[in-house]
């Protein structure tokens, strides 16, 4: 890792590994939280007496938390600086969990992974914002592609290890275990630095930082920037919210399988993050940008037709599918990094709207697929096509890529 820029005249913070975990534990907390309880979705359905869509909309009531909750750690990060904020909401991503875990109906449950998504997004947010603060340029895409790549490990083992837990002691354990994973990261967090000093914080009141906000949504290229990475997050959590119902009742693969099926993606997205990482200072983050729509764009297509005709049988879907997941690689990290080195001095607040709308992308996605849901996978291929070409086309609306 070379030595981070001097952020306004400060000096350099020094790095090591555990500060790098514990900022990839940080931004994993949105996969984290969705990823190690989607094996248990049909089990839970069961037990929760609810339908199979209206359990997808466990996903969509936490994306809404994650999605309106940035809004506010963004502001509150470039006031009151990176580390107090992020320890409050670790505090309500373990009561949200341990509400979780109790819930006795899909309403209950749809609640509290609402409070449990208000406490998750200040890590997210916070954690790109800190990145911002250490570095500039191709370098800032870089740390998050670094970033991403490590944090990947979490939606890898995440199915794997959920499904894991719910053959041990049922699916309620695994709410359990993430209470358990908000206690030890609120103890790595006393060792991670502040990276914004009290003399470069924003002084300004709150109320005027989010009104600051219809500023910022007037600049065509924020708007394209943010558009890029929301439809592909819609796209994604389509498939987060979709695919156990796909592979699992439709194609009848076991439950301690789907995990291998959802971790070949994950595999996927590190490879990319790790090439982009290498090559984004040769090629600039806007081209990969681009690049990577249109591998999506491309891929939600083939998936689309071969959910709807059913050609290919489960390969038909798992292939385009890993394809369309592996782009995040190109998209995810040059989006955020574009938008962020438009406003260095409010990164706090770029970093909250870019992913507000990420993951207000994500609500959309899923809720669509719960909404179309027919028992086959085609609802999911459907929303994945039209996502990649929504992120495609706001890509192209940026500019010439740099």
């Amino acid at each position: 890792m070379t030595p981070p820029v001097k952020p306004s005249g400060e000096a350099p913070v020094r790095h090591n590994l555990l500060v790098l975990a514990t900022l990839s534990l940080l931004m994993g907390f949105a996969s984290i939280s969705t990823d190690f309880y989607l094996p248990a979705l049909p089990a839970m359905a069961i037990s929760l007496r609810a339908s199979s869509g209206t359990l997808e909309y466990t996903v969509s009531g936490y994306l809404i938390g994650f999605s309106v909750g940035q809004l506010f750690w963004g502001p509150i990060g470039d006031r009151h600086g990176r580390r107090v904020p992020v320890g409050v909401g670790l505090v309500l991503f373990m009561i949200g969990s341990a509400g979780c875990a109790l819930a006795g109906g899909a309403a209950s449950m749809i609640g509290w992974r609402l409070v449990q998504a208000v406490g998750a997004c200040a890590g997210v947010v916070l954690a790109r914002a800190m990145v911002r603060d250490l570095y500039a340029g191709h370098r800032a895409a870089q740390m998050l592609s670094t970033l991403l790549t490590v944090m990947a490990i979490a939606p890898l083992v995440g199915p794997l290890l959920g499904a894991q837990i719910m053959a041990l002691a049922g699916w309620r354990a695994i709410f359990w275990t993430l209470v358990g994973v908000g206690v030890l990261t609120f103890a790595a967090l006393f060792l991670l630095p502040d990276t914004l000093p009290p003399a470069r914080r924003n002084a300004e009141k709150l109320s005027h930082a989010f009104m600051r906000y219809g500023t910022l949504l007037r600049e065509r290229r924020l708007l394209a920037y943010m558009g890029a990475g929301g439809f592909y997050y819609a796209g994604t959590f389509a498939y987060v919210a979709g695919s156990p119902f796909a592979f699992i009742t439709y194609h009848h693969v076991p439950p301690r399988f789907y995990g291998v099926l959802f971790g070949a993606g994950i595999i996927g997205i590190m490879a990319t993050n790790a090439i982009n990482a290498r090559i984004v200072r040769r090629l600039g983050g806007d081209r990969l940008l681009l690049r990577g729509t249109a591998a999506a764009a491309l891929a939600g297509i083939v998936l689309a037709v071969d959910a709807r005709t059913g050609w290919g049988g489960l390969v038909g879907l798992v292939v385009p599918v890993f394809l369309y997941i592996a782009a995040t690689g190109f998209i995810v990290a040059n989006a955020i990094a574009g938008a962020m080195a438009m406003f260095p001095e409010r990164a706090g607040a770029v970093s909250a709207l870019v992913g507000s709308v990420q993951y207000g992308g994500g609500i959309l996605g899923s809720a669509l697929v719960g909404a179309l849901a027919d028992d086959t996978p085609w609802p999911m291929g459907l929303v994945i096509a039209l996502c990649g070409l929504g992120a495609l086309l706001c890509a192209r609306l940026r500019g010439a890529p740099g």
